[in-house]
């Protein structure tokens, strides 16, 4: 995650997406059509199956990406980690922030106020419920004392269920209620008596009678005394064992594959034990990395829970930051292991007594960066690393470990080869090339190697001045469309290197799992991302026995949502009409009309090939689904201007009816907008015989799909 953190946070601060956008236009590539393209798919060539955890997704708990977009509760720090004050609540310093940048400082935006004065509420240490602490709240003798919380979502006719926990005097009368608007009809209250010393629980539940995204819950009491409040919750009615339903409908159609969790940076000082057993005693902690407050409600059978729903495969990551083997093999215990074992008897003791026999596990998050939690030298991490393999494996020996990689590219990218041995970009093997390292020293404890990219459209390695540079002038938006397949190009052309140079694997080769990348060079939820990521499929399609798992960063960024509404926008509905239309066994594509070279000297992140097909300016991937009975052609044009291609089939004949599936906007700024008619779709068109001659749309996606005799 560090990389992200650093593009999004010089974007943050000069804009540069939006200094070039405009400049795109004036300067695209392949304006006009010079000739027909032509190319030859031969069916009988084929690759390595392709995984469908290519298509696979991340989450973080970093920045609320899972706590505010994918779990439905409504309440801002409802197990109290801040004070309940007038004002917003004062972050701890930001000691450990890897951004280094004040713009990650996450001041909260609601917070409890109290209500009947300042001092109607303290904090107290005796004796919390959960955290530190838990508010105190001290009765007066005429007006109601207590806590509230504003800008709440709420729409007409929805309920809202929730609970309370609360512990006071037996004088003490407390109401709890949900206020919509300013009349005195615009509320409904739950009145709460009978309490006690010991804390309770007490539920909640509510029907809106207006739209507004400024409601407020109110916790108050009269009578005598004082009560503590331990925590409180409030969700819509409708949730999904506690997570959003229109986010899980939204992302369960895209049918990723894998989902990665919980970092990310995150996960080097997260403890995941606090993430277990009772949601409302788990402690609410202030993550250092993303500088936020972590409740902790969504823990490892949350995630799980969230996998099942979404019908994918979970890919766990341990922390080997602050983290231990030791607390790695009881997370795989917990998981995996039978009731009958101390973890397995504490899963079961949860509510889940069946195994959930999770296959995926990363060994850490980004271990080569100086900026992680926890971090080590290369030498001490190969040690930390078959340490923690051979007690994650005394648990369950059939899990696949996933080791954490950084070739070349991440290496210069990042600025931590020259930290290591001086080199800015480091040689194959060198103490600074972490991958190369780990794959000499680790490579019976590895299954699959992580690699991240964020692909840029705004800089580039300079391998004379050995650092970043901008880009100027801009590139073509052709060429910025590029940027991510070359990314996955230069990991390709790295990974060969490492198989002239290490024997052992040859005899043994370690699949690459991206699961991490994404593009900041432009607007996410924009449909001009579309092109580069479906450019950036092809490219590992083309590779499929090397790239075999992904995680784009996040899955949440596959959807347009706001507090109440999520749909997919331009990103997902390419990762769907992907995952639902193109075949599964890749087949060789050639053509007439080579790549032009690379823009920049190859090295680092730049490779010596340009990413595509021999098709250019259009990028050609075919493949057939698993029973070979059809095949799909995958026909990107990423230029300004309408192109044609003519396509021969060999190795096999096409039935005369056929179906073609398209992304092309009016406009390569169209988007999609939760209330909005969207200005992005996926169309689809039924076909008679593979035409002679295929014409494209200008920055279009088209898989054409026909069955094979």
């Amino acid at each position: 995650m560090h990389l992200l953190l650093k593009i999004v946070a010089k974007t943050l601060t000069q804009r540069p997406a939006m200094c070039f956008l405009a400049v795109l236009a004036l300067t695209s590539g392949a304006s006009s059509q010079t000739r027909i393209v032509t190319a030859t798919i031969d069916t009988a060539k084929t690759g390595a199956p392709i995984s469908k955890n290519i298509y696979g997704q991340f989450l973080e708990h970093g920045g609320d990406i899972v706590n505010t977009g994918i779990w439905s509760e409504m309440l801002v720090d409802r197990k109290f980690f801040y004070p309940v004050a007038m004002s917003a609540p004062t972050p701890p310093p930001m000691m450990g922030n890897p951004a280094g940048n004040p713009r990650f400082r996450r001041v909260p935006t609601r917070w409890w106020a109290p209500i009947g004065g300042e001092d109607a509420v303290t904090i107290d240490t005796k004796d919390p419920y959960t955290g530190d602490h838990s508010p105190l709240v001290k009765l007066g003798a005429k007006e109601a004392h207590g806590l509230g919380q504003s800008g709440i979502a709420v729409r007409k006719g929805m309920s809202y269920t929730g609970r309370i926990v609360l512990a006071g005097s037996p004088g003490a009368a407390v109401k709890v209620t949900l206020i919509w608007g300013k009349e005195p009809t615009d509320r409904q209250t739950v009145t709460i008596g009978s309490l006690g010393i010991a804390y309770r629980k007490f539920p909640l539940r509510y029907t809106a009678r207006t739209d507004t995204d400024e409601a407020t819950l109110e916790i108050t009491g009269t009578g005598s005394g004082s009560f503590h409040v331990g925590a409180v919750s409030l969700m819509p009615a409708d949730n999904i064992e506690g997570f959003r339903p229109e986010v899980v409908a939204a992302l369960k159609q895209l049918r990723f594959g894998v989902l990665r969790f919980p970092g990310g940076n995150f996960v080097s000082a997260y403890e995941w034990r606090y993430g277990v057993g009772d949601i409302d005693k788990r402690p609410p902690i202030f993550d250092p990395v993303w500088h936020a407050v972590q409740p902790n409600d969504v823990g490892t059978d949350e995630f799980l829970t969230l996998c099942r729903l979404l019908g994918v495969d979970p890919y766990i990551t341990v922390n080997a930051g602050f983290g231990d083997a030791w607390s790695a093999r009881e997370l795989v215990e917990y998981t995996n292991g039978a009731a009958t074992t101390p973890m397995g008897k504490w899963r079961a003791a949860n509510g889940h007594p069946a195994p959930y026999h999770v296959q995926w596990w990363g060994v850490g998050n980004e271990p080569w960066g100086d900026y992680q939690m926890g971090s080590m030298s290369l030498p001490q991490f190969e040690l930390k690393h078959n340490l923690f393999a051979k007690e994650m494996k005394k648990v369950d020996p059939s899990i696949k470990l996933i080791a954490g990689g950084a070739m070349p590219d991440v290496m210069e990218g990042a600025d931590q080869a020259r930290r290591i041995n001086g080199q800015y970009v480091p040689d194959y093997l060198s103490p600074a090339d972490w991958t190369g390292q780990m794959l000499l020293n680790c490579l019976e404890n590895i299954d699959m190697v992580s690699e991240h990219y964020y692909a840029s459209g705004t800089q580039h390695t300079n391998i004379k001045l050995q650092k970043k540079v901008p880009i100027e002038p801009p590139l073509s938006l052709l060429e910025w469309e590029r940027a991510p397949a070359v990314q996955v190009r230069a990991k390709y052309e790295h990974y060969q290197e490492y198989l002239k140079r290490i024997p052992a694997l040859r005899a043994k080769p370690v699949p690459i799992a991206i699961d991490e990348w994404a593009y900041f060079g432009g607007n996410r939820d924009g449909y001009k991302v579309v092109p580069a990521y479906a450019w950036a499929f092809h490219e590992m399609f083309r590779h499929s026995e090397i790239f075999q798992m992904g995680a784009f960063t996040f899955a949440t960024a596959m959807m347009s949502q706001n507090r109440t509404e999520a749909v997919l926008n331009p990103t997902g509905m390419l990762f769907k009409m992907y995952r639902d239309h193109f075949g599964t066994i890749p087949v060789e594509v050639t053509g007439d009309s080579p790549q032009p070279k690379p823009t920049f000297p190859a090295g680092g992140d730049q490779p010596a090939v340009n990413p595509g097909s021999d098709t250019y300016p259009l990028d050609v991937s075919a493949a057939l689904s698993e029973d070979r009975k059809t095949l799909a052609i995958a026909v990107l044009n990423p230029s300004d201007s309408e192109q044609s291609i003519k396509i021969a089939i060999s190795g096999t004949k096409l039935v005369s009816a056929g179906k073609v599936w398209r992304m092309a906007p009016n406009s390569i700024d169209a988007t999609v907008q939760v209330d909005k008619k969207p200005e992005v779709q996926v169309e689809e068109q039924a076909l008679g015989s593979l035409p002679a001659t295929i014409t494209v749309r200008p920055f279009s996606v088209n898989i054409y799909s026909y069955p094979v005799q």
